[in-house]
């Protein structure tokens, strides 16, 4: 299931970007005292009691202001409440109701979905200042909270998880896979889904961004069904103006979450992959989908001026992680190799479950703590036990060590090379995570 989207709202300075990152743990969203700072929506996963959502930030709603700036916001934070699941009404409890606050919950009480009122500034919680003015904007009991100091977050959130839609039932079936098409806009990826099923499935044209939502199309291949899913084009955060944009990326990363493997299409016509490139790569990767790397136009380059070979070692003297992600040089115009890319999705597929026997992992981790045995940090002698594989859809390895807080990052990815240089695990993220084993 797509991750829900809880969407913070409200007017100006009533400390929705503190709120933001207090419940990420991280600073990603601008805080100033100055109203307005917040001009663009900024989103982010969160996690609470189990549960994942996208959390988004907005610019607060300025009601009665022609300047452009002013009406960009509005009309930004009225798409985040279109597009959410449930939505968080941020007021100030210094200040109390103001008519602005009166205003945003008129809009809210009519769009049919959770609404919950926080009362932010609440810095003398458990003590309250009064909050029975706030029950007059008819949505419910409100929240107290401080998003400075953290207090009742953690009961907002509870109320969160209350309210977020039903997660649907996992879908175990190994022979349905659902295949998202990825990439920056305009390399292609309508082109090569309506390639693969011989019809107009997406609108394809000349101009970036043509697709907004991402498109379903169903195939049979070799006993598997497989979802494809023609998405958006993915751009930087701080490229992402337009509003339409700015969710159009935010739905694909929905899609990305939810996807078995991701397919990234890149430009071969630009002679070699962008930071913008990777960073999508990176993105399907951590996310835990297959991945495989499409090149699309392979048709335009002239074949003096560069091989495939010559491509691949060039990105992954760039990107080492790349030697691990299976690339395809195609024409979405011609063509060319697209069938192959559907052999790619199922072996990626079969990688991604692959299962290794808890004696062989061990064995290899001998091996390699022989052939180089851990360092000593702080004066502490690292011991790993034993180890084992917990999961597929992404292989997951615990390795059982004295001091697991203590293994130096450099010596983790010495273990990972060494595990992928054993199996492979080509097209797909392999997690190591490290267990006290006092606690085992």
């Amino acid at each position: 299931m797509s991750l829900p989207v809880v969407a913070v709202v409200g007017r100006p300075n009533v400390g929705k970007s503190t709120f933001f990152n207090r419940v990420l743990g991280q600073r990603l969203a601008i805080v100033d005292d100055r109203p307005g700072v917040t001009r663009d929506r900024n989103f982010a996963k969160a996690d609470w009691a189990g549960r994942r959502f996208f959390l988004v930030d907005t610019g607060g709603i300025i009601e009665k202001s022609d300047r452009p700036l002013d009406r960009q916001v509005r009309e930004q934070a009225m798409v985040a409440i279109a597009e959410a699941d449930v939505l968080l009404l941020v007021v100030d409890g210094r200040e109390g109701l103001h008519p602005i606050d009166e205003k945003v919950a008129d809009i809210l009480r009519k769009q049919e979905k959770p609404v919950i009122v926080v009362v932010n500034k609440e810095d003398t919680l458990p003590k309250l200042r009064g909050l029975h003015e706030f029950w007059g904007l008819g949505l419910g009991e409100p929240v107290p909270v401080s998003a400075i100091s953290g207090k009742g977050s953690g009961d907002l959130l509870d109320r969160v998880v209350e309210v977020l839609p039903s997660e649907a039932e996992d879908d175990d079936d190994p022979t349905r896979l659902r295949v998202a098409v990825i990439g920056k806009p305009n390399v292609g990826k309508s082109s090569i889904v309506n390639r693969l099923f011989g019809e107009e499935r997406s609108v394809v044209s000349d101009e970036s961004g043509t697709t907004r939502d991402p498109v379903d199309s169903q195939l049979t291949y070799h006993g598997h069904t497989l979802v494809f899913v023609d998405t958006a084009g993915l751009r930087r955060q701080s490229k992402v103006k337009d509003n339409v944009e700015y969710y159009s990326s935010l739905r694909t990363e929905r899609v990305v979450h939810d996807a078995d493997i991701c397919l990234v299409v890149v430009d071969a016509s630009e002679g070699e992959l962008h930071h913008q490139d990777v960073r999508i790569i990176e993105q399907a990767w951590e996310a835990g989908a297959g991945v495989g790397v499409l090149v699309n136009k392979w048709d335009l380059v002239e074949k003096d001026t560069q091989t495939a070979q010559e491509f691949l070692n060039a990105a992954a003297a760039r990107y080492p992680f790349l030697r691990w992600v299976p690339f395809l040089f195609v024409s979405a115009a011609t063509g060319q190799r697209l069938r192959q890319a559907l052999d790619m999705t199922l072996e990626i597929a079969e990688t991604r479950r692959k299962r290794i026997q808890t004696s062989e992992v061990n064995e290899v981790l001998q091996a390699l703590l022989h052939r180089q045995p851990p360092p000593v940090v702080s004066g502490r002698e690292i011991k790993f036990k034993y180890a084992t594989q917990v999961s597929d859809s992404p292989p997951t390895i615990v390795l059982f060590v004295n001091f697991p807080k203590s293994v130096p990052d450099h010596y983790v990815r010495y273990l990972l090379n060494g595990f992928r240089d054993a199996w492979g695990f080509t097209g797909t993220h392999l997690r190591l995570r490290l267990r006290d084993a006092s606690k085992s």
